[in-house]
């Protein structure tokens, strides 16, 4: 099995993995990091919505093998700034966002990628967010990206 050397919210971690196994897997149930959900397993819920070098991804649908070497990985877990919440997180608990809270990891790290590339965000980028909720607190989801972008 091959051994995999990975930077995940900022630490340098060592896996052993088969080189197909999808890196939400890995996450989830070889190194216990259990934000990221599984909820399709293809890419179209986003409930496993992680960042990849900045940018949104869902991991269900890497594998290890195609992983780039030096790839800097961000879950949920690694988004605040300790005890600091991440300013998309506090809006999420300003607007009193979140449900059920299965898919809000996934929200948030994709609200996140998008404010980092374009602030303020048009309706149309925001639009551009498909993470499925299945509670639909998508106007409270708009209001929050609304609070942020100012």
């Amino acid at each position: 099995m091959p051994s995999y050397t990975l930077l995940i919210n900022g630490q340098t971690v060592s896996v052993d993995a088969p080189a197909d196994m999808p890196l939400l897997w890995v996450l989830r149930d070889k190194l216990g990091i259990t934000g990221p959900k599984y909820g399709c397993g293809v890419g179209v819920c986003r409930a496993c919505t992680c960042h990849l070098d900045g940018a949104a991804f869902t991991p269900c649908t890497v594998l290890m093998q195609q992983l780039p070497a030096g790839a800097q990985i961000t879950t949920i877990e690694g988004l605040a700034d300790g005890d600091t919440l991440h300013p998309v997180q506090q809006a999420w608990m300003d607007m009193d966002v979140a449900q059920c809270g299965y898919c809000q990891p996934g929200q948030i790290m994709a609200v996140a990628a998008l404010l980092a590339q374009s602030a303020p965000p048009s309706d149309a980028d925001i639009d551009a967010i498909e993470n499925v909720c299945r509670c639909g607190t998508y106007p409270r989801i708009r209001a929050a990206i609304r609070q942020l972008a100012g």
